[in-house]
C-alpha cells in the first residue's frame, strides 16, 4: 500500500492538469464559442456562409479572430441584429454583402480596440431599408468621407470612442439621416459640416474637445440636444418656428393641414383630409402632431454665463474701446516722458512711473476683452469655451488683478509719501529717498503678482465668466481670497482718506505763506482720491455680496460697472496726476524740442525756470530773522522737489 499512494497522487495531479487544460479551451467556459452557422478557423479567420433560414440574430463576441473576409456574411439577408464585439479584428468588417431586407436592421460593432478607421462606403449595400448603427467603444480615430454612403440611418452611436478625433466634413454625404447622433465621450473637435439637416436628437455629453458647433442653420430638424457645455445651448435659442417644426417636413401636407384644418380631439379630421379612409385602418393617431415643437437643450446656461456677447450692451462696446485707448496711450506717454526727462529721477517721479505702468496693464486687459468681443460678436456661444478656458482669458485676468492691486498700492504709497514729506519737512534726515522707495514698491509688485497668480493655481478662477474676473467663490479658500482683496482695498481707502485729511488741515494753517494756493491744492487732492475710490465703491459693494453667495447684481449688469467704473481711474490717472500738471507739460515740451518741435514753447519754460531760480536766490530767508516752522515746511516741500510731475505742485 505504501507504493500505491504516491502513484495515485501522480494520477490525480495529471487528471487535474488535463481537466484544467480542457476548461481553458472550452468554448462554453471561455466565452469564445463560435456561433452557428459561422466557422472560427484556427488561423483567426471568420466565415459565416448563408443563406440561413430563420437566423434573426447573430452575435460574434469575445472571439479570438483577427480577420473577417469580405465574403464572410454573404447571404445573411434575414438577420435583424448583428453584434461584433470584443474581437481582435484590425479593420472594419465588410458588411456590404449582408443585403438584409429587414426594416431597421441593427448593426452593433463595439469594443474592438484595434479598428482605427471607418472608411468610405463602409456600409453601402448592407440594407435597403433603414438601419441603426451602434459603433461604440472601439479604437476609432477617424471617420472618412462618404463613410455612410448609400444608407438610411435612423440612429448612429459613436459614443465612448475615446480616440475619435476627426469626422470628415463629408462623412454623411450620400446618406439619409441620421435622426439620432450620439458622439458622447469622444475627442471630436468638430462635427461634419454637411448632412446635419435630418438630426432630431444630438447627444454630445463629456465631449470636452467639441468646443464649437456648426452653424445653427445646419440643424433644421433638431428637437433635443444634450451637450457638454451650457454655452452651446445659446445657439438654439429664439429659433424661428419653421426651423423648430421641420422634423416632419417629408409630410408637407401635414404642415398645411395643421394650419388650415379645424382639429378634432382625436385628429381624425386632419388625417382624413390627407389619406383615404381605408388607408387609416389600424393607425394610431399622433395627437401631439400639430402642437408646436420646442427645442429642448441641456445643460442650460447659468447666471454666470448668460446667452450674450462679452459686452452685453452696444454702448459698452463703444465705451470700452475709448477707455482702453486713452488708458494705453495716456500711460505710455507719461512713462516715456518721465523716463526720458533730463531731470533726476526723484521719489515722486518713480512712484508716478509705477502708477502709470499699473494703469497701462489695465488698458491691456480692456484691449483684450474688447478685441475678443469684436471677433466673437453674435457668435460668442461658439467661442466661449476656447476663450474662457484658454490662455487669453487667463492673461486678461492676470493683467486686471495685477493692475488693480498695484494701482491701489501705489496710490497709497504716493499719499503716504506726501503726508510724510509735509509732516517731517524740517527733519531732512527723515526724508523718503529713492533707496527707500524701491524696496517699498518691490513689495507692492510681489504682492500684486501673488494676488494675480492665485486664480491660476486653483484659488478662485478666471474661467467663471466671459470678462475673466475671479468670480468663482464655490470653495471656502476662494471666498477668503476675494474677501481679502476687498478688505485690503478698503484699508487702503481709509489710509488714503486719513492722510489727505491731515494734509488738508496742514495747508490751511494761517502761518503758511500762500494759504489760498495751498487750499486749492488740498481740495484738488481730495477730489482726486475721492474720485478714485468712489469709482471702486459700487464694485466693492456688489463684490462683497457675491462673495457671500448673495449676488445683488447680474453678470450682464456687472459689465456696466466693469466699463464705466472699474477702469476709469486707469484712464484718468495719467491726466490728473501728470498730463495736466505744469511740471509734466514742461518736461513734455522740453522733450519735443529735442526733435525740433515746439522750440519756442520749450524756451519759455527754460526762461520761467531760470527766473524762478533767480527769484528764490534773491528772496531767501534773511539771516537775522527766523521763519515760522509751518512756512519752513512748505518752503522745503516746494523748493527741495521743484519738479515732481504731480498735481500737488501745480
Amino acid at each position: 500500500m505504501g507504493r500505491r499512494v504516491p502513484a495515485l497522487r501522480q494520477l490525480l495531479v495529471l487528471a487535474m492538469l488535463v481537466l484544467k487544460q480542457s476548461q481553458l479551451h472550452s468554448p462554453e467556459l471561455s466565452g469564445s464559442r463560435c456561433p452557428e452557422p459561422c466557422d472560427c478557423a484556427p488561423d483567426g479567420a471568420l466565415r459565416c456562409p448563408g443563406p440561413r433560414a430563420g437566423l434573426a440574430r447573430l452575435s460574434l463576441t469575445y472571439l479570438p479572430v483577427k480577420v473577417i473576409p469580405s465574403q464572410a456574411f454573404r447571404g445573411l439577408n434575414e438577420v435583424v441584429k448583428m453584434s461584433i464585439c470584443n474581437t481582435g479584428i484590425r479593420t472594419l468588417p465588410d458588411v456590404s454583402k449582408i443585403s438584409s431586407s429587414e426594416f431597421n436592421f441593427i448593426l452593433e460593432i463595439c469594443d474592438n480596440l484595434y479598428i482605427t478607421t471607418i472608411p468610405g462606403n463602409a456600409f453601402q449595400g448592407m440594407n435597403n431599408e433603414s438601419i441603426t448603427l451602434k459603433l461604440y467603444g472601439n479604437g476609432f480615430e477617424e471617420v472618412q468621407s462618404h463613410a455612410f454612403n448609400g444608407t438610411t440611418l435612423i440612429s448612429l452611436e459613436l459614443k465612448e470612442n475615446i480616440y475619435l478625433e476627426k469626422m470628415h466634413s463629408g462623412t454623411f454625404q450620400g446618406a439619409t439621416g441620421p435622426s439620432i447622433l450620439d458622439v458622447s465621450s469622444t475627442k471630436l473637435q468638430a462635427l461634419p459640416s454637411h448632412g446635419l439637416e435630418s438630426i432630431q436628437t444630438l447627444i454630445a455629453t463629456s465631449s470636452y474637445s467639441l468646443k464649437t458647433l456648426p452653424s445653427r442653420e445646419k440643424f433644421t430638424s433638431l428637437l433635443v440636444a444634450t451637450l457638454t457645455y451650457p454655452s452651446h445651448c445659446c445657439a438654439f435659442r429664439n429659433l424661428p418656428k419653421k426651423e423648430q417644426n421641420f422634423s416632419f417636413s417629408i409630410f408637407e401636407n401635414f404642415s398645411k393641414q395643421c394650419e388650415s384644418t379645424v382639429r378634432e380631439a382625436n385628429n381624425e379630421t386632419l388625417y382624413s383630409a390627407i389619406f383615404e379612409e381605408n388607408e387609416l385602418s389600424g393607425w394610431d393617431y399622433d395627437y401631439d402632431f400639430c402642437s408646436p415643437k420646442t427645442l429642448q437643450c441641456t445643460p442650460e446656461p447659468d447666471a454666470f454665463n448668460p446667452c450674450e456677447d462679452i459686452m452685453g450692451y452696444a454702448f459698452l462696446r463703444v465705451l470700452i474701446w475709448l477707455i482702453n485707448i486713452l488708458a494705453i496711450f495716456g500711460n505710455l506717454t507719461v512713462l516715456f516722458v518721465l523716463l526720458t526727462s533730463r531731470y533726476k529721477l526723484t521719489v515722486p517721479r518713480f512712484l508716478m512711473c509705477n502708477l502709470s505702468f499699473a494703469d497701462f496693464c489695465m488698458g491691456l486687459y480692456l484691449l483684450l476683452i474688447a478685441s475678443v468681443d469684436s471677433q466673437t460678436k453674435g457668435q460668442y456661444y461658439n467661442h466661449a469655451i476656447d476663450w474662457q478656458t484658454g490662455s487669453g482669458c487667463s492673461a486678461a485676468g492676470f493683467f486686471t488683478v495685477f493692475a488693480s492691486e498695484l494701482s491701489v498700492y501705489t496710490l497709497t504709497v504716493i499719499t503716504l509719501e506726501r503726508w510724510h514729506t509735509i509732516t517731517y519737512a524740517v527733519q531732512l534726515d527723515q526724508k523718503l529717498r529713492l533707496r527707500h522707495a524701491i524696496p517699498i514698491m518691490l513689495g507692492g509688485w510681489i504682492f500684486s503678482t501673488l494676488m494675480a497668480t492665485l486664480p491660476l493655481v486653483g484659488v478662485s478662477s478666471y474661467m467663471k465668466v466671459s470678462i475673466c474676473l475671479p468670480m468663482d467663490v464655490e470653495s471656502t479658500l476662494s471666498q477668503v481670497y476675494i474677501l481679502s482683496i476687498l478688505l485690503l482695498n478698503a484699508v487702503a481707502f481709509v489710509v488714503i482718506c486719513a492722510c489727505y485729511v491731515r494734509i488738508y488741515f496742514a495747508v490751511q494753517n494761517p502761518e503758511l505763506t500762500a494759504p489760498n494756493k495751498d487750499t486749492k491744492i488740498a481740495k484738488k487732492m481730495a477730489i482726486l482720491i475721492f474720485t478714485d475710490f468712489t469709482c471702486m465703491a459700487p464694485i466693492s459693494f456688489f463684490a462683497i455680496s457675491a462673495a457671500f453667495k448673495v449676488p445683488l447684481i447680474t453678470v450682464t449688469n456687472s459689465k456696466v460697472l466693469l466699463v464705466l467704473f472699474y477702469p476709469v481711474n486707469s484712464c484718468a490717472n495719467p491726466f490728473l496726476y501728470a498730463v495736466f500738471t505744469k511740471a509734466f507739460q514742461r518736461d513734455f515740451f522740453l522733450l519735443l524740442s529735442r526733435f525740433g518741435c515746439c522750440k519756442h514753447r520749450a524756451e519759455l519754460y527754460r526762461r520761467k525756470e531760470f527766473s524762478a531760480c533767480t527769484f528764490n536766490s534773491k528772496n531767501g530767508f534773511p539771516r537775522s530773522s527766523k521763519p515760522s516752522q509751518a512756512a519752513l515746511k512748505l518752503s522745503i516741500v516746494h523748493c527741495q522737489q521743484p519738479t515732481p510731475p504731480r498735481v500737488l505742485i501745480q
